[in-house]
């Protein structure tokens, strides 16, 4: 799977914001079954400050003494879901995104191993879950919402899988992965 996520990336550019926020990473799991590729979502606990019982993809804040974001992402991910950073193979950043709190993330595309067992960290954590990739790419969103950033409007489709929605942040992440992965066609600027 690695190989081919890497294939795929190679001419990809990241969108890079210009703004100075404080810095958070996450890292967008994709299991490492090359015929079924799953992605790995968390849904925060009720008990969060933000973003509490929406889906989120596994990162947070960068602490000072984190060298890079990608560090970031797999020291975050390894707290909030008992992944080790060494079971983690990092294929390459996507764009950046700006959250509602003035956050801005960096999302990392790793490969992991589809029978690693998971943990969620009951503080932050309340479940993990997995959806295939093929359902994304058949684009049977629940709505679609109009985001406003930056003098933009941006459409981003929202997700049910299972009890789970998928929106906001994380969808926006989530179109970019399909869209420079599987050349998906999914247009945030244009109404659906």
């Amino acid at each position: 799977m690695r190989d081919i996520l890497t294939e795929r990336l190679a001419g990809y550019a990241p969108r890079q914001l210009a703004l100075d926020y404080p810095e958070a990473g996450i890292l967008v799991p994709v299991t490492d079954n090359t015929q079924n590729p799953e992605i790995i979502f968390t849904l925060r606990s009720a008990n969060m400050t933000t973003h509490r019982g929406q889906v989120s993809f596994p990162g947070g804040r960068r602490d000072p003494e984190d060298p890079s974001l990608q560090h970031t992402a797999l020291r975050e991910t390894h707290e909030e879901i008992g992944l080790p950073p060494e079971q983690v193979q990092i294929v390459a950043p996507l764009s950046q995104v700006m959250s509602r709190y003035g956050i801005l993330v960096t999302p990392y595309v790793g490969v992991v191993p589809e029978a690693h067992p998971l943990s969620a960290n009951p503080a932050e954590i309340e479940t993990i879950f997995r959806v295939p990739v093929s359902y994304f790419l058949e684009d049977r969103r629940e709505r679609t919402d109009a985001l406003d950033f930056l003098s933009n409007t941006y459409y981003v489709p929202c997700y049910r899988w299972e009890r789970f929605q998928i929106w906001g942040l994380s969808a926006v992440v989530l179109v970019d992965f399909l869209n420079a992965v599987y050349d998906a066609g999914i247009d945030l600027l244009e109404p659906r």
